[in-house]
């Protein structure tokens, strides 16, 4: 299995708290949080960086720079009481990917696949429909989650 990797959007204390005490589907709870995605284990945290790309390729645009750069390590006390580690997400990257219209989801999922397959490893056939669908669920999760108090990247190898 491959690296766990979630976004969260909204309170970071009420993230981390949820995390704390390993509440994994309260994190679907909409009174609660703003979003959530889960990216599953078989992603590499890379290929956020290669979705940004896709995202740029389909709409001639400058934003969002790389994933890897908007992340910021996120000081907490959970540090050493979790697996996960906890990074803090920069807003404009959110804002950048949630203003992607509707009409270019296939397009940016197109062109993600085409980046990973070229980039990191052969993607099988059978995975692009996951990709395809994750593609539309990472831009989902933005448009909900922009202008949320906080967004989290967490993950754990």
């Amino acid at each position: 299995m491959g690296v766990l990797m979630d976004l969260v959007a909204g309170d970071a204390r009420e993230i981390l708290l949820a995390i704390g005490v390993d509440d994994w589907s309260g994190l679907q709870d909409r009174r609660r949080f703003s979003a959530h995605v889960s990216l599953g284990g078989g992603m590499d945290p890379g290929w956020l960086d290669l979705f940004a790309q896709a995202v740029r390729d389909a709409t001639g645009s400058a934003e969002p720079g790389p994933f890897s750069e908007s992340a910021s390590t996120l000081e907490t006390r959970m540090a050493g009481l979790s697996e996960r580690s906890v990074e803090r997400v920069d807003r404009h990257w959110v804002g950048a990917i949630a203003i992607l219209p509707d009409s270019l989801i296939d397009r940016v999922a197109a062109r993600w696949i085409d980046l990973i397959d070229c980039e990191e490893c052969d993607v099988d056939p059978d995975e692009k429909p996951m990709l395809r669908q994750l593609a539309g669920e990472l831009v989902s999760f933005c448009k909900r989650a922009d202008g949320a108090e906080d967004v989290l990247f967490v993950w754990s190898l």
